[in-house]
């Protein structure tokens, strides 16, 4: 089973691709971008499964998604985040995805779940979804667009707004606005206070 990996965090890729690849018939490749991980689908024809971070540089939301779905040759496409709500999840399937990773999940449900992604099954932790439906109710993650999600994220990260731009490949003075946003929105008197109200209430 060939199987790539997109991300732009080296720990979590790395740490990834070794659970994998310790089960023996899955090989692994991994990228740091979507563009690298759509120039290898074009030069292989397409992978067993191709992993894709949902913030990584490159993925714009779900445009992402699309076009790895295009240039996989048809084999399944998943998500991956640390970040994203339940709904995020949720379009990601209605988009095509076979399915959602929270990057918690553990290494054997992670090996478990690769197999049976590859198999063209739909995967996605019962848990996360149920747990995710309360705090879809919570009106921070309610008054947040999807972009908001990942700056609030870069945020919580500590980031700079050039690191954010960078990341979301975005101009840094649109990443400036969306802080300004944010800020109004969660009433909160700087981009610090704004990180710490998101961390409380669960966000990240």
């Amino acid at each position: 089973m060939n199987v790539l990996i997109a991300d732009d965090h080296d720990l979590v890729r790395d740490t990834l691709a070794a659970f994998l690849s310790a089960e023996g018939e899955i090989a692994v490749e991994t990228v740091e971008d979507l563009d690298a991980a759509c120039r290898r689908m074009e030069e292989t024809g397409g992978f067993d499964l191709v992993l894709l971070d949902y913030t990584m540089p490159g993925m714009h939301g779900l445009e992402g998604l699309r076009r790895a779905l295009d240039l996989n040759g048809g084999n399944p496409v998943a998500i991956m985040s640390g970040t994203a709500p339940r709904t995020i999840a949720q379009d990601a399937l209605d988009a095509g995805a076979v399915g959602f990773l929270p990057k918690t999940l553990p290494a054997k449900s992670l090996v478990n779940a690769v197999r049976f992604m590859a198999a063209g099954e739909t995967y996605v932790p019962v848990k996360f979804m149920t747990t995710e439906e309360d705090e879809d109710i919570n009106p921070i993650a309610e008054k947040l667009s999807s972009r908001e999600m990942q700056v609030l994220g870069g945020l919580c990260r500590g980031l700079a707004n050039k690191e954010i731009a960078r990341e979301l490949e975005l101009q840094e003075v649109t990443i400036k606005l969306h802080v300004k946003t944010l800020c109004n929105k969660l009433e909160a008197k700087n981009r610090t206070h704004a990180a710490m109200i998101a961390k409380e209430a669960g966000l990240f």
